[in-house]
Parts: C-alpha cells; sequence; structure tokens
C-alpha cells in the first residue's frame, strides 16, 4: 500500500535545495505524498542515511557506496551539471613546503568533496573535519594549510584573502568528460514504489514552479543561506540547480555510476547488483 503517513524528508539549508523544495514544502504543487522536512548540513544528513533515519533525502553521492543497499536514488533533485566543483584554497602568499602534505579543512568524510580530494591523490596531508561554513574562516586564520570549498563559498573565498589552488570540478570534467555529480535525493528502498515515484514527481513539479516563479521562494531561500548577498544566491542556484537537477537524464546517470564506482573502489568493496536508481532499482 501506498504511504499514508508524512515522509521524513532531509534537505539542506543551502540555497539549491531552499529553491528546488519551496514550491513542494509550501504546497504550491499538488503532491501525492505529505512531507515532514528535516533541514541539516549535508554531511549530517549522510551520517543519518547510514543510520537509515529518513525516509528520503538529500546526501552527498560520495557518501552513496555507503548506503545504496538501504536507498536508491530519485531523477529530480541532485546537485550535478558542469563548472560547480569545490574548490581546495589558500592563504594569498602561502608556500608550505609541500602541497602534498599540507592540512587540509574538510566538509565532513563523506562528502563529494572529499571523496574527490582523494581521487585526485595529489593532497594527501592530514584532514580535518568541520561545518563547512568553519572550512574557509580556518585557513584564513592559518589553523590549515589548504581548505575544501562546497556551496556558496566557491563564490565568496577571496573576501577572505584566500586563492584557489585547484578546482575539482574542472579535473572530473576533464578526466572523464562527464558533468560533476555532488548530491541527489534517495528514497529507501522499503518505501512503496508509487510513494517513491509520487514524491520523485513532486520534486520535479517543485523545481518547474520555482523555476516559473522565482521570486516567491526568495525569502524562504534568504531565511536559510549562509550568504546573504542576493547576488551571490542567485549565482549559486544557478550554479547548482541544473537541467540534471529536473531529470539526471543518461548523462546524470553514467556520471554518478563512475563516481560511486569509483568510491566503492577506494573502499575495497563490491557493488551491489541493486540499481543505483529508482526506475530501475532492483
Amino acid at each position: 500500500m501506498p504511504q499514508s503517513l508524512p515522509l521524513s524528508l532531509g534537505i539542506s539549508p543551502c540555497p539549491n535545495d531552499t529553491h528546488i523544495f519551496h514550491a513542494l514544502l509550501h504546497g504550491r504543487v499538488p503532491s501525492p505524498v505529505s512531507v515532514r522536512v528535516h533541514m541539516a548540513d549535508v554531511e549530517e544528513l549522510n551520517q543519518m542515511a547510514r543510520r537509515q533515519v529518513l525516509d528520503a533525502t538529500k546526501i552527498s553521492l560520495g557518501a552513496v557506496a555507503d548506503i545504496m543497499d538501504a536507498y536508491a536514488l530519485l531523477s529530480s533533485g541532485a546537485a550535478l551539471g558542469w563548472g560547480c566543483g569545490p574548490l581546495l584554497v589558500a592563504r594569498k602568499n602561502a608556500q608550505p613546503t609541500s602541497w602534498k602534505t599540507a592540512t587540509v579543512a574538510v566538509p565532513g568524510r563523506m562528502t563529494t568533496a572529499g571523496l574527490l580530494l582523494t581521487l585526485h591523490g595529489e593532497f594527501q596531508g592530514p584532514r580535518t573535519e568541520m561545518l563547512f561554513s568553519s572550512v574557509m574562516p580556518a585557513v584564513a586564520r592559518g589553523e590549515v594549510d589548504l581548505g575544501l570549498v562546497i556551496h556558496e563559498g566557491r563564490f565568496t573565498f577571496e573576501k577572505l584573502g584566500l586563492v584557489k589552488v585547484l578546482d575539482l570540478g574542472q579535473w572530473w570534467e576533464a578526466a572523464h568528460a562527464l558533468p560533476l555529480p555532488l548530491g541527489a535525493i534517495a528514497v529507501r528502498r522499503d518505501l512503496h514504489e508509487a510513494t517513491a515515484l509520487g514524491l520523485q514527481k513532486a520534486i520535479a513539479d517543485s523545481l518547474a514552479y520555482a523555476n516559473a516563479h522565482p521570486l516567491e521562494s526568495r525569502d524562504f531561500v534568504r531565511a536559510h543561506a549562509q550568504e546573504m548577498d542576493d547576488a551571490i544566491t542567485s549565482q549559486h542556484i544557478k550554479t547548482f540547480v541544473t537541467e540534471y537537477s529536473m531529470d539526471l537524464q543518461e548523462a546524470g546517470r553514467s556520471a554518478i555510476e563512475v563516481l560511486v564506482s569509483e568510491a566503492a573502489r577506494l573502499a575495497g568493496r563490491d557493488l551491489p547488483e541493486k540499481s543505483l536508481f529508482l526506475s530501475a532499482r532492483g
């Protein structure tokens, strides 16, 4: 039977998520399922997914290899595209003996950013995990040599006197000729399929509404954003909400499969036979 109780849904407070989900959460679009939202930093959502706390949740695609036995990915709601990669930043004029052994602040062990840095392979120094909003200040204060920057930090790092050392999105695109998959919406595999498909469509409808009525979500987005500058918030949405956010398409699915396979290889594990994706889940 399709689920009748509200689904627990995890999303991040970042502008791309609040933009996508505003209409769904505020009754602007019809939905066959009701949701009870839990808003948290994406690394917290990753950890909750490992414990199977939520019915559906935004997750870092770097975490998928750890949770795919219990969750399948939706085709809507993803953060995936070109020119949207995490940045590795340092203080201006910083000259460590070797970048290879430099200390790095990272926004969580399970984030896609952390996985990409490991896959790159040239930065093998100690890593300090912290909330993403604390990474750039830690670099600016000299507490670490490098910082792995995600979300709106990509547009604001220069304000703190930091410089870009590496764009991991550019590295990924050059290596694989695929868009970079950062995050997606995952649903529990034990949900009734009609419920999961209903949520998938409702998310796509919510994004379509947001794109058609961009001013309606502005106050909701602003209320939860780390960066209050409207121009930066708008740039954030344009960067991380792409055509693949409406539907992964073949390129998006291929990119996710490559990234998850690489994550599984690093972890020394085989991928389950189940499909990563809801529409063909095992």
